[in-house]
């Protein structure tokens, strides 16, 4: 039997057809970003008070103008201590009395009854629309607008494990397409949506098959790529999510209307359709599906593209990496150490999803100019995947992945704590938070497959990676509920996940230069796993020596 991996060595482990592949399928991670955060544009609250057909008549006839009327004649109420006008609620007064002055230094409005809005709002749109104008999804419905966030993450949860199981079960290119054909359907009828409730349906058949389709494309590169290359090609792949991010604000500045936006955002999963054409089923999915022949012809192909040549005998291909055994949740815990790991690692994902998008759309809430702060958050990403292409293997994981944490959590601590006229200086902080956490989500990957042995490593993965759509469920309530209480709190709350997250890291053990463990066994008693490596390899030099001498 030959190796397929032995045979990929001969094909090219990363040559052009693997890059051409690689280059298609990074594609998928941009319009990714759009669907994750758009709601920072998608579902902007611009300054809002209650709509008042009256008083607009009162004001007509008496020439003011809207800032002073909104001035004089909104109550105040006390938000984290300062009194702001009130964005829900109004004085009880007939504007159409005849004894109403026009001179609004002579109204005297202290003492008057109030009442929550009844005809609706008022919105400072600035020529931008968004699902919270067009749903009046602010007062007491605001927490609505959490929904928006928290469905699409159910959406991820539940359409990574069904996707997941059909890329097992029918292959990786025809769950990946599947995906794409569902996304580009579900993400116009959310543009469509006649009201919210609705939004809300389509939103979460939106989510199901965007993340299942993304982790199908990465899984489908790993696999025709040389085991060399997977690490960088998986954190590369992700690179491209932020460049997606900068570009979200660029496209959200010039489209205003949130259901165009959104269209726009849909566009390229119906291009995707077209991969059809240009992008192979895995190799080794067929083998593991004793599809043989077909994997066969599919690595002659790409053997083909990178102008290389077989010698082997590739008829008797076989995929040693292929899980013979069959893995369960009990797997994971019924150990001491794969039990810490587990732990320890779904916390992880849980962590970096609350923080990555909790910074994410805090931007949206503060009150500057969006489009510039989502694009400088944007930028610091960039150098996250190089960070962690040049410190892994100099310093291992263990460190840049807690340290990612640590930093990500003093920036939030501190950030906290600088006082807006600081404005600079508060920006400097929150980009070095960003990059922490956008480090530590990336590193969060591939540390989770090396810490898991083989016949339970890509089940381990999705356990523990469901925690991450969990805390995309919490994080739009941590942040937008604990706001209206203290601005800052969120990052309180933030900076504390982090530095704990970051602590349980160094309880993890290191695992550069280790090899991928292959049994339980082998994550339990490490060093017996290390002394059988030590006596094969003085076995083989043993030979060695003995067929020199002969």
């Amino acid at each position: 039997m030959t190796s397929f991996d032995a045979v990929l060595e001969e094909a090219g482990e990363f040559g052009r057809c693997q890059k051409r592949i690689f280059a298609l399928l990074c594609m998928v991670s941009m319009p990714w970003a759009g669907v994750y955060v758009g709601i920072v544009f998608q579902g902007f609250t611009p300054d809002h008070w209650c709509r008042d057909p009256e008083l607009v008549q009162r004001r007509e006839a008496c020439g003011w103008s809207g800032a002073d009327t909104r001035r004089l004649t909104l109550p105040r109420v006390n938000v984290s201590g300062e009194p702001i006008m009130s964005s829900c609620t109004q004085y009880e007064m007939d504007w159409n009395a005849t004894d109403t002055t026009c001179d609004l230094t002579q109204l005297d409005l202290q003492g008057a009854p109030t009442h929550s809005c009844r005809e609706g709002w008022e919105y400072d749109y600035e020529g931008r629309s968004s699902f919270v104008t067009e749903f009046d999804l602010v007062c007491a419905d605001s927490w609505l607008v959490d929904l928006f966030q928290s469905t699409l993450n159910i959406g991820f949860l539940i359409g990574s494990i069904a996707i997941g199981y059909l890329a097992d079960r029918f292959g990786r290119r025809l769950s990946f397409l599947m995906s794409n054909l569902l996304n580009a359907i579900t993400g116009v009828l959310v543009a469509v949506a006649p009201n919210y409730s609705s939004l809300l349906v389509f939103r979460t058949l939106f989510g199901f098959g965007v993340k299942g389709g993304w982790v199908a494309g990465y899984v489908l590169i790993t696999e025709l790529v040389g085991v060399q290359y997977r690490r960088t090609v998986g954190v590369l792949y992700q690179m491209f999510f932020s460049v997606g991010i900068l570009l979200l604000p660029l496209l959200a500045y010039f489209i205003r209307d949130w259901r165009w936006l959104q269209v726009v955002i849909t566009a390229p999963y119906a291009i995707f359709l077209c991969y059809y054409w240009f992008i192979p089923e895995s190799p080794r999915w067929l083998l593991s599906m004793n599809q043989t022949s077909k994997a066969v012809k599919i690595t002659e192909q790409v053997a083909k593209e990178n102008r290389r040549t077989l010698s082997k005998n590739i008829q008797t291909l076989c995929d040693d990496n292929a899980d013979s055994s069959s893995a369960s949740f009990m797997d994971l815990i019924r150990t001491p150490k794969m039990r810490k790991h587990t732990c320890i690692l779904s916390f992880n994902w849980f962590t970096s999803a609350v923080v990555y998008q909790g910074l994410i759309m805090r931007l949206g809430i503060l009150g500057g100019n969006v489009y510039v702060d989502f694009l400088i958050s944007g930028l610091v990403e960039f150098p996250a995947a190089f960070l962690i292409l040049f410190t892994i293997e100099r310093l291992g994981r263990r460190l840049p992945f807690a340290t990612a944490n640590i930093v990500a959590g003093t920036s939030c601590f501190i950030t906290a704590f600088i006082p807006e006229y600081m404005f600079w200086l508060r920006t400097v902080v929150a980009c070095v938070g960003r990059l922490g956490i956008t480090m530590a989500f990336e590193m969060v990957v591939f540390v989770n497959t090396e810490l898991y042995p083989t016949f339970v490593r890509n089940f381990g993965v999705s356990v523990c990676s469901t925690l991450c759509d969990v805390g995309g469920i919490v994080a739009p309530f941590l942040l937008y509920r604990l706001a209206v209480i203290w601005m800052e709190l969120p990052l309180i709350i933030f900076g504390s996940l982090a530095f704990v997250a970051g602590g349980l890291v160094l309880l993890l053990p290191e695992t550069r230069g280790v090899p991928l463990p292959d049994t339980i066994d082998d994550i339990e008693f490490p060093e017996r796993s290390e002394v059988m490596s030590l006596s094969v390899v003085n076995q083989l030099v043993s030979l060695q020596s003995l067929m020199i001498r002969e």
